[in-house]
């Protein structure tokens, strides 16, 4: 049901019955590099394209999110997702892999949350008993696309961002035992006409806030009801400003532990990956892999996750037009059995 201006609250509580994260050797190197389902050591997966090789990331997340949640194949109802490449080709020729109706949808680096929150909302209504969530992101494919060929090896400044090569999903249901996504805030476009394409941060920064503080609103909570709330793809640059924001509206952060994904996912000191990650795949794989385990362990009990987007394309930066942000809210909570 809609509470306040711009969010969901859901009564049923739809379970997170398995999750799967799926990753490259870049991130398996970084510090969560143990608690990734799969770390594969090639880029390439053993496919003859970057493309190929992030098509076969989100279907191996996909089955394992099945085989995990123990959800045959056949018994998927819908799967919603997307990713960064053109017509979001990964996930739509991973579905065509897997055969079940799609809905494809496009929110840059916050399309992991804007997926998780359509999915519920299918769950919760009763439109659909056992959905998918999904996206992937990889750094070659990120890079030839909205900067340079790979091949090129241009340098980069310190502000830029770190195209995750990752993969992540999850199954949701109304019966079964897991977390629980207890509401969503939908995000609105924010744009402070940020034009450099090595500044994401500080283009999504602002949309962070917004949507923090809308979420805040809604649901009449303080930053403290959760024990931990992280921003999908900041990085050091973004994160920072994001700090800065949220001071200025007098939203009190020092009541819970804020992170950012983007900062969580690689070793900014050791690892040649700028300010951080960013890409579909840095919320995804970091809320599905490390966090999802965390809470079935008792560590957390309550989390929000605010996945962040840079919602512009080669074609419009080429025009000289400005980089809106946006950014989606899933509150998640560890749960016992739901539902009988």
């Amino acid at each position: 049901m809609l509470i306040g201006e711009q969010s969901w609250e859901f009564k049923r509580r739809p379970v997170i019955l398995g999750t799967s994260s799926v990753v490259g050797p870049d991130e398996g190197k970084g510090p969560l590099g143990d608690q990734f389902d799969v770390v594969h050591e090639d880029t390439k997966i053993g496919q003859d394209s970057w493309e190929k090789a992030e098509k076969k990331m989100l279907e191996e997340a996909a089955e394992l999110a099945l085989k995990h949640a123990n959800v045959p194949k056949e018994q998927l109802q819908f799967y919603v997702g997307g990713d960064l490449l053109n017509q979001i080709i990964s996930n739509s020729f991973a579905v065509r892999t897997m055969q079940v109706p799609y809905l494809g949808i496009f929110g840059a680096c916050s399309t992991s949350m804007e997926g998780l929150a359509i999915a519920s909302m299918i769950v919760d209504s009763g439109f659909g008993e056992r959905v998918m969530a999904g996206t992937c992101s990889h750094n070659c494919t990120a890079e030839k696309q909205f900067r340079y060929p790979t091949e090129y090896g241009s340098q980069k400044p310190p502000t830029a961002q770190y195209t995750v090569t990752g993969a992540g999903a999850a199954v949701l249901g109304l019966k079964g035992s897991g977390p629980v996504v207890t509401g969503a805030t939908i995000g609105r476009v924010v744009d402070l006409g940020i034009k450099d394409p090595f500044n994401m941060g500080a283009a999504m920064a602002p949309a962070a806030v917004d949507t923090l503080t809308a979420h805040f609103r809604d649901f009449g909570r303080e930053p403290g009801y959760y024990d931990l709330i992280v921003t999908g793809d900041l990085a050091t640059v973004g994160y920072d400003i994001a700090c800065d924001l949220l001071r200025e509206r007098g939203v009190d952060m020092t009541q819970t532990v804020y992170q950012d994904c983007g900062k969580l996912i690689y070793d900014l000191k050791k690892q040649n990956v700028q300010a951080g990650g960013s890409g579909c795949g840095c919320s995804a794989t970091v809320t599905y892999g490390p966090l999802m385990k965390r809470m079935k362990k008792g560590d957390l009990n309550r989390i929000l996750v605010v996945a962040t987007g840079a919602l512009l394309s080669p074609l419009s930066f080429q025009q000289g037009e400005s980089i809106p942000g946006i950014a989606h809210a899933v509150a998640i909570e560890r749960g016992e059995v739901q539902n009988g």
